[in-house]
């Protein structure tokens, strides 16, 4: 049990979180018991300057090496600085940075030492939330369900609903409110629906030299091209039924399949093929939900939006229409995981990601 943190009450978690998407590190302040979500506290964002995401570029996909010691020392940098200013924490989740996942073969690498921010921060720090999950047969993610349960359940939802995140990779979370537990059978079903912003921002990186095709701008122009999607729907992880995952890269040849497209056609599709893998994905749900909730940036690109909406039979909202953040719901998210994990609570089931028992995966580092 992490230091500062009682088997009962309320705590004061932080979450730290960088995604796929390379963008930067997201931190957030949460209230939490480890069950019910109490309030939310202060967030703030730390950007990657350009050369820091290129070392994290570099290292993607890679396992060891030169490149993924100079990304963990970027990342540990980057999380040591976005962190100062919450040092009155009594918990802080590091998710460290994702630079390769393959469960069924390496498993999955978050490099950054949480033992070493435990020391600088001097606050306890959870971190390597996932290699127990994949030790015993999971996927490793994804790992916001059991937090997403617990946002439904503090929006007050009477009836299933859906939360998608569309990162660098998409997934959705399926949540059946009724229950009283997310570890209950039924209770939550999730995994990656597919590839989401990383192919937008990496064609965006490599034809026009920009992070991404900000508010859509660049697809709204274009015109999907139905014959690379229908190419890129054929992959049999489409048919793959869940838990399932990915990493970022699985689905890098994307860009191949839209080359000899212009600039506004290729991100275009890219952007329909996002969209086409999580109505593929919603076909997966027990029961039809009253309404998908966003997070994440691909909320923000209008064109994405209209996309889902157009093709699915529910209400598609960003998740600030039922008053969640979706800027920082991942690093929330990893702020009560935290709080599980220290007080010997599960963090994923078999439902989430495959997992063969109920899990709660992750080290407790606390400073000497």
């Amino acid at each position: 049990m992490a230091k500062g943190i009682g088997k009962t009450g309320v705590a004061r978690a932080v979450g730290a979180m960088s995604g796929t998407s390379l963008d930067g590190v997201d931190i957030a302040e949460l209230l939490t018991d480890g069950t019910e979500i109490k309030g939310f506290g202060r967030s703030s964002y730390h950007a990657y300057t350009a050369e820091e995401q290129s070392v994290l570029r570099a290292a993607l996909g890679l396992w060891s090496g030169p490149e993924v010691e100079a990304a963990a020392k970027v990342t540990d940098q980057a999380h040591q600085t976005a962190l100062t200013g919450f040092s009155d924490a009594d918990v802080i989740g590091f998710h460290g940075q994702t630079l390769a996942h393959a469960p069924r073969q390496q498993g999955t690498l978050q490099v950054g030492d949480g033992a070493a921010l435990a020391v600088a921060l001097n606050t306890p720090v959870v971190w390597d939330f996932r290699s127990d999950d994949v030790a015993l047969g999971g996927e490793g993610a994804p790992l916001a369900p059991f937090f997403h349960f617990a946002c439904a359940k503090y929006i007050d939802a009477q009836s299933p609903l859906c939360f998608l995140n569309l990162g660098g990779v998409g997934n959705l979370t399926y949540v059946d409110p009724r229950f009283e537990r997310a570890d209950e059978p039924g209770a939550l079903l999730a995994f990656d629906t597919g590839p989401a912003n990383a192919p937008m921002n990496d064609l965006m990186l490599a034809r026009r030299g920009q992070d991404m095709d900000k508010g859509g701008q660049l697809a709204s122009s274009g015109t999907v091209e139905t014959g690379a999607l229908e190419l890129f729907l054929a992959e049999p992880y489409f048919a793959k039924m869940p838990p399932k995952s990915l990493d970022r890269n699985d689905f890098s040849e994307m860009i191949g399949l839209v080359s000899e497209l212009s600039d506004a056609d290729a991100v275009a599709t890219l952007a329909g093929m996002c969209a086409a893998s999580v109505v593929q994905g919603m076909e997966h749900c027990p029961k039809a939900p009253e309404r998908l909730l966003v997070t994440g940036g691909g909320r923000k690109n209008p064109v994405l939006m209209e996309m889902l909406h157009v093709a699915l039979d529910m209400p598609v909202q960003p998740v600030e229409e039922v008053g969640l953040d979706g800027d920082m719901l991942e690093a929330q998210a990893f702020a009560y995981l935290a709080v599980r994990v220290a007080r010997g609570l599960p963090t994923s089931c078999p439902g989430t990601t495959g997992v063969s028992a109920c899990v709660g995966g992750g080290i407790v580092s606390v400073p000497e």
